[in-house]
């Protein structure tokens, strides 16, 4: 696209928003934090004062499910808005299960390329997981500016700038401060033009190790320093957002790319399961969606919203028309829920959500209203299909399928054909070094 072309696309976009400027985009993820783990999710220890502001001006999502149980695929359905079997992804995360240097299909179109497309300078904070050979850097993926771990913090010592090591060991402890301050660093430079800035943090991902100056802070242990330490740079952050005068063209994206980790303080109470489970602890996780100008504030929606949603609905959001640049593989399986959202009556819902245990290739749960179906808790071990009632059972203790055989008959039949429409359709493979093939 010629710079005048994309000069003409965003004028237009801006005037159908009413704006002077398409909006920015700042979608922060967290890695490993639990559902109830931030005070405005019901936290008694953990303080989160910046993500509780967030959360009271603008809309505080409680059905809100990560793109997978586990990183790299979840990382890989954030980004392409497509279930990660449909980039080739089978089973774990890049490093475990997967080979160490395996990554996404280089041809899978990312948010990253749709908001370059239309002008946007882009920039990648934090940890990537899902590529570190040439073609599956973050940098080929649509991403001018990086800084980042090609893995998770416990995998790798490296970070990375573009396509060279910038520093080696990095410090666990400081990792937090120097992906916000390198976040800042980009959006005090790209202030006059609209920008996407992907900030994906390893905290609170083991190894949990507090910065030097939040080391017992908080009353809830290394953790609650690490989580507490988090909300007040994502602060510092968004001051800077506000002292440049960008706030109210900043629409800010919260949440986690997966439930707890077993065996940290993490928690996902009131719902059962965690990292690696098909259970509602494995996906549903905190997410908060903030634009001042045009999000209603202290907003709360229960409504089901999955991760592979964001890349259709911010599009949306920021007058981009993402169907036109979408190819046929893999499908897109988000669903625009911008209008829903932004709380319009009769707007489009998602009804349906598949789940996958992050050791399997298959669909382990289905989603549909207020019923989950659960082929399998733990895809080695044969059980049952379980049947459970979400609005009136969050926790998944109450199973319901011998009470009602018929709909637990109907919910198997269902996730079995939306299978059999992923498997027919082009799926990608899955990048792997030459020395792999």
């Amino acid at each position: 696209m010629t710079s005048r072309l994309a000069a003409l696309l965003l004028a237009a976009v801006s005037s159908a928003l009413g704006d002077t400027r398409p909006p920015n985009v700042i979608l922060i993820m967290a890695d490993d934090l639990g559902y109830h783990d931030l005070g405005c999710y019901g936290h008694p220890s953990i303080k989160t004062p910046v993500l509780d502001k967030l959360a009271a001006g603008g809309t505080r999502l409680t059905g809100f499910h990560a793109g997978a149980s586990v990183c790299t695929p979840s990382r890989m359905a954030l980004l392409t808005g497509a279930y990660p079997v449909r980039l080739g992804w089978t089973q774990g995360v890049a490093g475990y299960l997967m080979g160490m240097r395996d990554g996404m299909s280089p041809e899978a179109l990312t948010l990253a390329e749709i908001f370059q497309s239309e002008g946007y300078a882009t920039a990648l904070s934090g940890k990537w997981h899902i590529g570190d050979q040439a073609e599956t850097r973050p940098s080929a993926q649509g991403f001018a500016n990086t800084y980042y771990l090609t893995h998770s913090n416990n995998q790798v010592k490296d970070i990375w700038r573009g396509d060279e090591v910038v520093e080696k060991p990095f410090d666990n402890r400081l990792l937090t401060e120097k992906f916000t301050t390198e976040a800042i660093r980009f959006v005090k430079q790209n202030r006059d033009k609209p920008f996407f800035l992907y900030l994906p943090y390893t905290a609170p991902h083991f190894p949990v190790e507090a910065h030097p100056d939040w080391k017992g802070k908080s009353t809830f242990g290394a953790y609650g320093d690490v989580v507490e330490e988090m909300d007040a740079r994502i602060g510092e952050l968004l001051e800077v957002v506000r002292e440049l005068g960008l706030e109210k063209d900043t629409l800010v994206v919260f949440t986690s790319d997966n439930g707890p980790q077993k065996g940290e303080q993490a928690s996902a109470h009131p719902l059962r399961g965690m990292k690696w489970s098909p259970l509602e602890g494995g996906t549903r996780v905190p997410c908060i969606v903030s634009w001042p100008s045009r999000i209603p504030p202290g907003s709360e929606s229960d409504m089901l919203i999955a991760a592979i949603d964001l890349l259709p609905t911010l599009s949306r959001a920021c007058g981009i028309d993402w169907k036109s640049k979408s190819t046929s593989k893999p499908p897109i399986d988000g669903l625009d829920l911008w209008d829903a959202l932004l709380g319009k009556e009769n707007a489009p819902h998602r009804t349906e959500l598949l789940h996958w245990h992050g050791m399997n290739p298959d669909p382990q749960a289905l989603r549909s209203g207020d019923w989950k179906l659960v082929l399998r808790e733990d895809p080695k071990k044969e059980t049952p299909p379980a049947l459970y009632n979400l609005r009136e059972d969050p926790s998944e203790s109450k199973d319901l399928s011998a009470a009602k055989p018929e709909l637990t008959s109907t919910l198997t039949a269902r996730l079995r054909e939306l299978h059999a429409e992923i498997k027919a359709a082009p799926i990608l493979p899955i990048s792997k070094p030459k020395s792999n093939r």
